[in-house]
């Protein structure tokens, strides 16, 4: 039982769930009354969901809210839940955006409203499940689970490929799945081999100590099913079909939490699972992410479809997470749990904002549009405020998470950090530029003289998210100390467990030192 004296992750994680049962019993012709239901659930959700952000406490390092009651007693499985500062973000985002995506559908979705807004809430219980599961098969169900939501929303309310894209989706995100899949059966042996108890409980199996080449085997196995979700270059390819043939809303879920659970696989599993490995595995992951932020953007630059040049910019923002991860110091894994929710916030925000024009013009084409901020001013305001949070102004929110990341990248690896700024720049370039084909110039094309500017609902739907903007750009401190205790004890484990595999394998010469100035801990790592 929670400290809050109910179960509180279950009541957050199965309440879309119970939502979706309940629309089952709403016939079909019914579609408004079925919007309206969703959208009263999702709003649910969401206040609910912030009681966890008002009771957390900011003084506790490791889990709260836990629950735990034995589930498959003679396999070791339990059903093991608990946040800490950094999954609670994410599951407050997921919130927030269930509530935008279920509002942006009202009149995108024409077609099988009520399998459409229960395949969004099934989605959403899918994806708070894996963000509170600490046991490695409960979030092995809840990572399976969204899977056939996602392929829903793209394969039925998606656009002329979506058939194609939905498959590539799925095949893709499987085969990584099942790679991660042997690698806990394995690690579940390995830990049992060792101490006698067979489990999947997540924090026990940090404690189990495996020679550096078996973490190498298992890290691959974990980082590929990750990598394949964040995605890093290379295995994005399946990332841009998906995103265009998406409906706008499965865009926004899609970009705004699905791809977080990739990095996020990242901070709670793959990392602290197999400490040694993850720190031989800096230099491939930060060149690859740094391929990542430089592909990405060069790629946007060069696209004539709107929601492909969004698509391909998550490839370079993503990019940016996995550098600050894996510079493992505060900063940079600061800086990167800060950008998982800024890339959900301005991302998920310009999928909307394309998708309001598509809905008018019915092309997504830079080409076919310019000269709209004549006749949609205040559309043209929301796309201005949505283009600088994701060029980083500072003042916005994505201007703190970049900062932070190349601030932990410098200290680590100079060059890194020069690489990874290059993104920064050529990120203002085809955002601006993209801005500036669209907005400014004169109207060439006669339909645009006509385009209607945001009505209410939309506006509705936006504001939200500007004032999220700029709180997270002013106010950093508000969400960074609530996260601060849980990053600086997710390393300080990490650094420690790699040490001691490092000096039990024989490969010691380093030594680490745990300085303490103030409540600000700080962990070095020195080659002797």
């Amino acid at each position: 039982m929670s400290q809050l004296g109910f179960p509180i992750l279950t009541t957050v994680t199965f309440l879309p769930l119970a939502g979706a049962i309940l629309l089952l019993f709403i016939p079909n012709d019914r579609e408004e009354l079925l919007k309206r239901v969703a959208l009263i659930i999702s709003l649910v959700e969401f206040i609910v969901s912030l009681s966890l952000f008002i009771s957390f406490d900011e003084g506790v390092a490791g889990m709260q809210f836990v629950e735990r009651v034995p589930w498959i007693k003679e396999w070791g499985v339990t059903y093991f839940m608990g946040i800490d500062g950094i999954s609670l973000f994410l599951i407050l985002l997921t919130t927030f955006l269930t509530v935008l995506c279920i509002l942006s559908s009202w009149t995108a979705v024409q077609k099988r409203i009520k399998e459409y807004m229960i395949s969004f809430l099934f989605l959403e219980t899918g994806m708070i499940g894996a963000f509170v599961a600490l046991d490695l098969i409960l979030f092995y169900v809840f990572w399976e689970v969204m899977l056939i939501p996602m392929y829903l929303i793209i394969g039925v309310w998606g656009g002329p490929r979506r058939i194609y894209a939905a498959i590539k989706f799925f095949l893709y995100t499987m085969a990584g799945s099942v790679l991660m899949l042997v690698a806990i059966i394995a690690l579940y042996f390995l830990h049992g081999k060792a101490t006698g108890v067979y489990t999947f409980d997540l924090l026990k199996l940090y404690q189990v100590g495996l020679p550096i080449k078996a973490q190498c085997i298992m890290f691959s196995a974990f980082a590929l099913a990750f990598a394949i979700k964040v995605p890093m270059f290379p295995f994005h390819t399946w990332l841009p079909d998906a995103h265009v043939e998406a409906p706008t809303a499965g865009s926004v879920i899609l970009a705004g939490v699905l791809l977080k659970l990739g990095t996020y696989g990242f901070i709670r599993f793959a990392i602290p699972l197999f400490p040694a490995a993850a720190f031989k595995a800096i230099p491939i992951i930060s060149i690859l992410a740094l391929i990542g932020i430089i592909y990405g953007a060069l790629v946007s630059m060069m696209q004539d479809d709107l929601k492909k040049l969004v698509a391909f910019s998550s490839v370079s923002h993503l990019g940016f997470v996995m550098l600050g991860m894996f510079a493992f110091n505060v900063q940079g894994v600061q800086g990167s749990v800060y950008q998982m929710l800024n890339h959900g916030v301005s991302t998920g925000a310009l999928f909307l904002i394309v998708g309001m024009i598509y809905e008018r013009r019915h092309t997504r084409l830079i080409a076919d549009f310019g000269g709209l901020s004549r006749v949609m001013p205040i559309y043209a305001t929301f796309f201005m405020i949505v283009t600088l949070s994701s060029i980083a102004l500072p003042g916005t929110n994505g201007f703190v998470g970049e900062f932070l990341i190349l601030l932990g990248a410098f200290k680590t690896n100079p060059v890194y950090g020069v690489f990874g700024a290059t993104g920064v720049i050529l990120g203002a370039a085809y955002m601006l530029w993209m801005f500036q084909r669209v907005m400014f110039g004169a109207i060439k094309h006669t339909e645009n003289r006509g385009l209607k500017d945001l009505n209410l609902r939309e506006i509705v739907t936006l504001v939200p998210i500007v004032i999220m903007i700029f709180w997270m750009g002013v106010f950093p401190k508000f969400f960074l100390k609530k996260m601060e205790l849980s990053v600086q004890h997710f390393l300080y484990d990490v650094k420690a467990r790699y040490e001691a595999t490092v000096t039990a394998s024989g490969e010691g010469g380093s030594s680490l030192i745990k300085e303490t100035v103030g409540s600000k801990v700080k962990l070095v790592i020195v080659k002797e």
